[in-house]
């Protein structure tokens, strides 16, 4: 279970990927139906404010003995050096022997790196830093092309937004998609972005394109039908191959995959929130029958949708409830 949530900071530490940190584990949204977290910013010296290199310092509260006992201990982006400081990868080290689940935010990778805890690992990094780091990090099996990457106890994400996918990625895995849901919501931030998506796209759209938003929001509303790429291009008044490239352009994928992804997350609500059997959510969600469903389900999950359901279904049907019996604060 995710319960304490430790980060650590070093100096060049960068605020807004900091941040997106502090705002899915360290704020309270118990009254939202959130599980509590236990939230802990920690530094080799704590209570000695740490420069970020645009004009702010940040001051960790905690030292480097909070990481060691931490569910999860999260490094966020900092400014990419030769030399990292020894006792902050010490402690990186001492808390993955001891079962800690690692996230790195952008280069904050570079910290896992130099520790040698991504030696024979999948991960990801930045676009931009993606060859330098893989060569100074040979060990390291690296996509450059991902949002994020979830090698079971260390989760990397690239720059920016993408380290947003992967917190509430993590949340979605420990906790389900309900929980990463309300707290999606409160950031007003789309609750899933398939990990496989890709960074950059070297084509961008037109800037007089129209949006797809319209269609995609039509293909939500229709998963329990089969979707062709002809009858989507059709809809969308695109020849099948602009209407490929475009949607690749805008959603970082094909129209096959990110329909999957679709289908799986609305099962996953599903067997958190309802007693539907499994073939009925095969059925909602547009696999057909049970049998597809298990497939994709374990290929995206990890576990079969009766696991899945055994795990999560109570917790989120508490969270839920909790949720629809609090009224949102005004302006929230």
């Amino acid at each position: 279970m995710l319960r304490t949530v430790s980060t650590v900071l070093i100096d060049g530490v960068a605020p807004f990927e900091f941040g997106v940190v502090c705002e899915v584990f360290g704020i309270d949204r118990t009254d939202d139906g959130v599980p509590p977290f236990e939230f802990r910013v920690c530094g080799e010296r704590p209570g000695e404010p740490l420069p970020s290199g645009v004009g702010v310092s940040l001051t960790p509260h905690h030292g480097l003995d909070a990481l060691v006992d931490a569910d999860l201990v999260a490094v966020p982006a900092a400014q990419i050096r030769e030399h990292y400081p020894p006792a902050v990868l010490d402690a990186l080290r001492l808390a993955a022997d001891r079962g800690a689940t690692l996230l790195s935010v952008c280069s904050g990778a570079y910290l896992l790196g130099a520790a040698g805890l991504l030696d024979g690992r999948k991960c990801t990094m930045h676009w931009h830093h993606a060859a330098e780091f893989a060569a100074r990090f040979p060990k390291a099996d690296v996509d450059p092309d991902v949002l994020f990457v979830d090698d079971g106890n260390i989760i990397s994400s690239a720059g920016t937004a993408a380290g947003i996918d992967a917190c509430l990625h993590l949340v979605r895995r420990e906790l389900g998609s309900g929980v990463a849901t309300i707290i999606a919501r409160r950031m007003v931030v789309p609750p899933q972005r398939e990990g496989g998506q890709r960074q950059y796209i070297e084509e961008p759209m037109p800037p007089d394109a129209d949006s797809l938003q319209p269609l995609l929001t039509w293909m939500l509303d229709t998963m329990a039908t089969e979707h062709t790429v002809a009858e989507l291009a059709r809809r969308a008044r695109l020849s099948e191959r602009t209407f490929a490239r475009r949607f690749l352009a805008e959603t970082g994928t094909t129209p096959h995959r990110w329909l999957s992804a679709q289908r799986v997350l609305h099962a996953r609500q599903l067997l958190e929130q309802t007693h539907l059997s499994i073939d009925e959510i095969a059925q909602q969600c547009g696999f057909g029958g049970a049998a597809l469903l298990r497939h994709h389900f374990h290929r995206a999950v990890g576990v079969t949708p009766t696991d899945y359901r055994r795990t999560f279904a109570c917790t989120t049907s508490e969270s839920l409830a909790a949720q629809a019996a609090t009224p949102a604060p005004a302006g929230a």
